[in-house]
């Protein structure tokens, strides 16, 4: 069973950092392509970034390009979110989640596992 927990969320002044990691199991971590998905207060579900399966492709949404990093570390069956010069916008609870393929939209909660994400608020 695919079991995803992410951590790292907090309480974090705008222009701040925070690291976001996500620890996977139950299935094949280093095939599968990994994305940030996150919910904004009242909002739906909003794909931030991917990851492919060996890490030398990246995507960002618009919105977080030359702040987000993605990384993993496949070795530790790990996901990662340097998020930088954060802005209220970013406040939100993070999720991740594996697939087999680059998907930027369409991600729903009732399809497949999700972990409890971790939330992010951004305030002063």
């Amino acid at each position: 069973q695919v079991q995803l927990v992410e951590s790292g969320g907090g309480l974090v002044q705008p222009g701040g950092s925070v690291r976001l990691s996500c620890e996977a199991s139950g299935f094949a971590f280093k095939t599968k392509w990994m994305s940030w998905i996150r919910q904004r207060p009242g909002k739906v579900l909003e794909w931030v970034s991917a990851i492919s399966e060996d890490g030398t492709i990246t995507h960002y949404v618009d919105s977080a390009k030359g702040r987000f990093t993605i990384s993993r570390d496949n070795a530790e069956n790990t996901l990662y979110l340097q998020m930088n010069s954060l802005k209220s916008d970013d406040t939100a609870v993070y999720y991740c989640k594996e697939s087999s393929r680059l998907f930027t939209s369409g991600w729903d909660k009732r399809l497949g596992d999700w972990g409890p994400g971790t939330r992010v608020t951004v305030s002063s």
